[in-house]
């Protein structure tokens, strides 16, 4: 018998993953925490809390576009967009249990949810009945009562195309360009496609970086001066120019440069300390997951909870209803993850 055995391309498919990184870990963790912070407000703050506005809108110029990145540098490191053929037709299937039945299953539960509280309660985004609130929910995606979940049907569309294109050698350079194409067509909001199109560039940006890792992330590291610089630069410039511009309006050019030199910015930042050092990013970074799905039901409940309680929904309120808010958005999906999920095997498998 040889002592060595030829490595087939199905034979690379399943070799063992590579050490995990913890700074993606972190930096998902506090990733994390920006998209529940994005969460809080539903549709528009109580009158009189002007402040809040400018901030969101800064908020949703990079936190998603960091997200994107941080799940194509994944995606290559663990192989998933490097698979050979042979191996698509399993990693399509791990993929769509992992993000698609979770978008349905989610979304359906938003949709069940908010149907029953409007009959009592006033709700953010109510839908237009069952029915209606179900066709928006997978197709007139625009309207949709569980747009928080968005995220999972794109990650899949982007991972499948980034798998496709890899294959026919256009290579993550040409996934970039094909993100920055993209920019310039307007996608209607059907299943998310509007989405996919404005956020696959971020996703090919981890993908970029992460195949080129050894020399980027210490140019993150060391020149984290310039790359802040850089990025509020890009902040103030999309205040400046687009001010005026509500916060979900589809505005290309601001996400797109804000989106991009975030990059840098964040990605070095957590690198380094003092961000480096503590381990609870670490583990709400293992809880992404869990958080993503179900911090739009907590931050709901808890805004219905204070009400409830006397609390009203008003200027002089709103920073307790935030707080609260908040707490909830992250600390409910933890207990939820930790005393229900974990003890059913295939939900605790498709909230890891």
């Amino acid at each position: 018998m040889p002592d060595t055995v030829p490595v087939t391309e199905a034979m690379r498919a399943i070799r063992p993953p590579r050490e995990r990184r913890l700074d993606l870990d972190r930096a998902k963790g506090y990733a994390i925490l920006l998209v529940v912070a994005g969460h809080l407000v539903a549709n528009t703050p109580p009158e009189g809390s002007g402040w809040y506005e400018p901030l969101r809108y800064v908020l949703y110029r990079f936190h998603m576009p960091f997200f994107l990145y941080l799940s194509g540098t994944v995606a290559v490191l663990s192989g998933v967009l490097t698979a050979p053929p042979a191996a698509w037709p399993r990693q399509v299937l791990r993929r769509a249990e992992r993000l698609l039945v979770p978008f349905f299953g989610i979304g359906l539960l938003i949709l069940g949810a908010k149907w029953v509280a409007m009959q009592a309660l006033v709700v953010d985004n109510p839908p237009d009945g069952l029915w209606g609130g179900l066709v928006d929910l997978l197709w007139d995606t625009a309207h949709s009562p569980a747009t928080s979940v968005w995220y999972l049907l794109v990650l899949f569309l982007c991972t499948l195309v980034g798998m496709v294109l890899l294959r026919a050698g256009i290579g993550t350079t040409g996934l970039l360009l094909l993100g920055l194409a993209l920019q310039f067509v307007d996608v209607p909001p059907v299943a998310y496609l509007d989405r996919f199109a404005r956020f696959f560039l971020f996703f090919a940006a981890g993908a970029w970086v992460a195949e080129r890792q050894d020399r980027l992330l210490p140019v993150m590291d060391r020149r984290q001066g310039l790359w802040w610089l850089l990025f509020g630069a890009a902040l103030l410039a999309s205040m400046s120019v687009w001010v005026d511009v509500p916060w979900y309006i589809n505005n290309h050019w601001s996400l797109v440069l804000c989106g991009l030199l975030c990059i840098p910015a964040l990605h070095g930042l957590i690198r380094r300390p003092p961000l480096s050092r503590p381990t609870w990013p670490v583990t709400l970074g293992r809880y992404a997951m869990a958080i993503y799905l179900f911090n739009t039901l907590a931050i709901g409940a808890a805004k219905a909870g204070l009400i409830r309680a006397g609390v009203p929904y008003t200027a002089g309120n709103f920073p307790l209803h935030l707080a609260v808010a908040m707490a909830a958005g992250v600390g409910l999906p933890l207990l939820l993850k930790a005393w229900v999920l974990r003890r059913v095997p295939i939900l605790n498998r498709l909230t890891d």
